[in-house]
């Protein structure tokens, strides 16, 4: 009996790993705008909580088609060999060990990768890439904003560079993208390129070289804000990059089935 495959991919999706309260109990959670645009985009989303053994989480990727990883707050800097800085709220030491654990998985795998916010600062730096501690001191370029003060939304333009996945996805030109970071790329990892660029140079977006690997990491925030067109339009060549990705072992599974 040939029993149909799904042609739905699987998309994993880190979760966030709260410390407790006095008293509490530790908590996983996850903005629920990356299941919404997955499930918008016709992807199942499910969610990896931070399994720091390889022997856990690689059974996990195995189900999987492709992985989000996900905003937060910033790297331990003792880890990437930096000095503290009094900007730094960092992430739960068990989410940056799972996160490092799972980018070094992905490239490995050459799994189709959406980084967003940290997710793509994570995705740099375990990739051999740096990071800028605190854009308004360390920036060449000094004045422009990359987040409001006070937390509010804030938006600045990005401008796509020639030859980009991401100007493929998104066309010629500049866009106006959502802005609430920090930090930002220093070095681009090897392998990987700038794909755009703030009015001040910063790097704004990251993709892989190679075309054996969709890779793609973004500052801004897809999944916010309503899922607008040109957000939609990064997810939706995620989702199909991951379904792309998925076809032969699904032709195999079938073949099996049907032998």
């Amino acid at each position: 009996m040939l029993i149909m495959a799904t042609t739905r991919p699987l998309i994993g999706i880190n979760a966030e790993h709260l410390a407790p309260a006095k008293g509490g109990t530790p908590r996983s959670i996850v903005h629920s705008g990356y299941y919404e645009c997955l499930l918008s985009a016709g992807a199942l989303p499910i969610i990896i909580p931070p399994l720091t053994k390889e022997h856990d989480l690689a059974p996990v990727l195995d189900r999987l088609d492709g992985v989000i990883l996900v905003e937060g707050d910033d790297m331990d800097p003792v880890r990437m060999g930096l000095g503290p800085h009094p900007s730094i709220k960092t992430i739960s030491a068990r989410r940056e060990t799972h996160d490092r654990l799972l980018c070094k998985l992905v490239a490995d795998r050459k799994m189709p990768t959406l980084g967003v916010g940290l997710g793509m600062q994570e995705l740099n730096v375990v990739q051999g890439g740096g990071l800028y501690q605190h854009l308004p001191e360390d920036l060449a370029v000094k004045g422009f904003p990359h987040r409001d003060p006070q937390g509010g939304a804030h938006r600045h333009i990005v401008v796509m560079q020639k030859g980009s996945k991401l100007r493929e996805i998104y066309g010629e030109g500049e866009i106006c993208v959502n802005s609430y970071h920090h930090q930002g790329i220093r070095k681009v990892a090897p392998g990987f390129r700038a794909a755009a660029l703030a009015p001040d140079g910063l790097v704004e977006a990251i993709e892989w070289t190679g075309k054996d690997w969709f890779c793609v990491g973004v500052q801004w925030h897809p999944q916010n804000e309503g899922n607008i067109s040109l957000d939609t339009q990064l997810i939706e060549a995620f989702v199909a990059a991951a379904q792309a990705a998925s076809a032969p072992a699904e032709k195999t599974i079938k073949l099996a089935l049907a032998g």
